[in-house]
């Protein structure tokens, strides 16, 4: 079950629609024990976007992110995939309603080979053969390593192994989680050049990134996240005078 709106023919003559909320983020409060994460995040992710979620470290970016994937139970507010109420659903849930996540550090299996990885996702009922034609479609590379050991390559390669597996479920939206993490500069640049490429195909993506000029060449949106609260949400354009090196750590 995905959530995406697709264009009919005759549309085009008609005023342009805003894309409906695909994610909706509302009054979020998390803690872990008796600490106090979140305090009332407000997000909104629309239809057919990347929407970039920046912040220093310790802000609470990637706990909104498990938030939103039902990793991590709110102590308030309300979640919304598609206009629907998901508070307390579990991950595997979300993954069949469209929602798929890349988490922090790759979450690939460095014993197996890349075929073995992709074969992971096969749970999803999925044959293994449309998985690895996707796969090796949009990262040729993988397909040149598909027998390789995947603690063997090189981290972007590992990072292009977990998109992959994630685009095995032809997810509606795609949540990633500090994407350039110890990457190359010329390998990053590669790696949102896919995100664009995705986003052009109707999938929404939410990242949560420390660096903000990594990703702001792609965003629609972005929102600026300091002490567990969104302090404030605009187009990247407007949100350049907050988002200098000394405050988001961006790089050059």
């Amino acid at each position: 079950m995905t959530f995406r709106r697709h264009a009919h023919p005759g549309d085009a003559a008609d005023p342009p629609l805003e894309p409906d909320p695909l994610l909706e983020l509302s009054g979020i409060t998390a803690a872990y024990g008796r600490i106090q994460v979140l305090h009332g995040v407000d997000l909104v992710v629309p239809e057919g976007s990347v929407f970039a979620l920046l912040g220093p470290n310790g802000a609470g970016k990637t706990t909104t992110l498990r938030v939103a994937a039902g990793l991590h139970e709110p102590s308030g507010g309300v979640v919304l995939l598609g206009g629907h109420k998901v508070n307390g659903a579990r991950p595997e849930d979300l993954a069949r309603r469209g929602l798929c996540t890349v988490p922090e550090g790759r979450g690939v299996f460095p014993n197996l080979t890349v075929r073995e990885n992709l074969q992971m996702a096969t749970f999803t009922g999925v044959p293994l053969e449309r998985i690895e034609t996707v796969a090796y479609d949009r990262f040729p590379r993988l397909g040149e390593r598909r027998h390789q050991l995947t603690g063997t390559m090189s981290g972007g390669e590992q990072q292009m192994l977990a998109m992959a597996r994630a685009l095995a479920t032809d997810p509606a939206l795609l949540l990633l989680d500090e994407l350039s993490m110890g990457l190359a500069p010329l390998v990053v640049e590669e790696l949102y050049r896919i995100v664009a490429e995705l986003a052009e195909t109707g999938v929404s993506i939410l990242v949560v990134e420390q660096f903000a000029r990594t990703v702001l060449g792609v965003a629609d949106r972005a929102a600026i996240m300091v002490n567990g609260r969104v302090t404030r949400v605009g187009a990247p354009a407007d949100l350049e005078e907050e988002l200098s090196a000394h405050y988001l750590g961006a790089s050059e």
